[in-house]
């Protein structure tokens, strides 16, 4: 049974489990778009060079709550970016002392600024056993990178060939698998219920593999994981509007300037912290589904990670198509916001 319309919702404040930063000029260009909407969110850790070890870590968590806009309220959830060196007393610190939230997890070379992640997930066993131990999750990049492997079918064969060994050797230990873009990987959190959850993005949710490539390249579209055909976006939409609590939103809003993005060898990410909310707020509407997105961006994500929902709430508001500007400034540059390609109708209301 689907909703009755209604014109108003108001839920608690969403958090966004998946989010790009970056650092200096670029930090402090987006950061005030996601504090305007979300009250925490799992900070990404692949910057040049990364946040290894539980003092990058900190050191970053100060620039950002630095580069806050006063009068605004936020909590940066810090992750460490997992190499084949990371210490696992370092980790075990990090999270003993609330420093880090989550390891992240990238195979070597599967997006940007990745070069330093694993390659040989064997020498990584000593951190997840004691990430395991201590019940700190895995946030993972769900991809493998053997050239061998068509682009499109890469989250498939990393579930099979790597997913389901770590897990295998470790039960015990929390995975969320970040930006899901298949039925396979829906229904494998589906059919896996001991400590999995997976986020999904606001674009994966709106565009497939056409929005990208037919009819000319669209450049702003591409991301990694990049968008699969149309029956895995309806999947994706299933899940994330289905109140299935191990299906949250983590939008993987990753800014990059326009130089950087049109170019001939162009950088993966979508900017689309500004609009999320009124993005999914018209997703759930079409479904049928509004009274489940407070489950999906505000209540699903605290319970995997062990956290309280926000106290507080936001207020969204059906009316007259908003607008938001195509692209925003920031110090490094312009940032192309996210087209969702259809009117917007809902806003969080002031």
């Amino acid at each position: 049974m689907t909703d009755a319309p209604i014109s108003r919702l108001t839920i608690r404040r969403p958090d966004d489990w998946h989010l790009h930063l970056r650092d200096a000029e670029m930090l402090k260009g987006v950061l005030p778009h996601t504090a305007a909407h979300f009250g925490r969110a799992i900070i990404m850790p692949n910057l040049v060079p990364p946040v290894v070890t539980a003092t990058q870590a900190s050191y970053y968590r100060d620039r950002i709550m630095a580069a806050l806009p006063d009068g605004m309220s936020f909590t940066p959830l810090m992750t460490l970016y997992l190499t084949e060196e990371t210490d696992p007393a370092d980790v075990e610190r990090a999270h003993a002392d609330g420093i880090a939230t989550a390891v992240k997890l990238y195979p070597a070379g599967a997006t940007t600024n990745s070069n330093s992640g694993v390659r040989d997930f064997d020498r990584v066993r000593p951190v997840l056993d004691k990430m395991a131990e201590i019940g700190m999750p895995l946030c993972v990049h769900g991809e493998v990178t053997d050239p061998a492997v068509d682009i499109f079918d890469r989250e498939a064969v990393f579930i099979d060939k790597v997913l389901k060994p770590i897990r295998k050797k470790n039960p015990d230990l929390r995975v969320v698998m970040e930006h899901v873009t298949t039925q396979d990987a829906v229904d494998y959190v589906r059919d896996h219920r001991k400590n999995l959850g997976a986020t999904i993005t606001t674009h994966h949710l709106i565009i497939n593999r056409n929005n990208i490539l037919a009819g000319g390249i669209r450049p702003h579209y591409y991301c990694l994981p990049v968008a699969k055909r149309e029956q895995h976006r309806v999947a994706l939409v299933q899940a994330a509007v289905s109140g299935d609590p191990r299906f949250f939103l983590g939008t993987d809003s990753a800014p990059h300037t326009d130089p950087n993005k049109l170019q001939a060898c162009g950088c993966a990410g979508v900017f689309s912290s500004i609009n999320t909310m009124s993005c999914l707020a018209e997703v759930f509407d079409v479904a049928g589904k509004l009274k489940n997105l407070e489950q999906f961006a505000s209540l699903s994500g605290p319970k995997f990670y062990n956290l309280p929902p926000n106290e507080d709430t936001i207020t969204l508001v059906r009316g007259d198509v908003v607008t938001y500007p195509d692209t925003i400034q920031t110090g490094e540059g312009p940032v192309t916001v996210f087209d969702p390609g259809f009117p917007l109708h809902w806003h969080v209301e002031d």
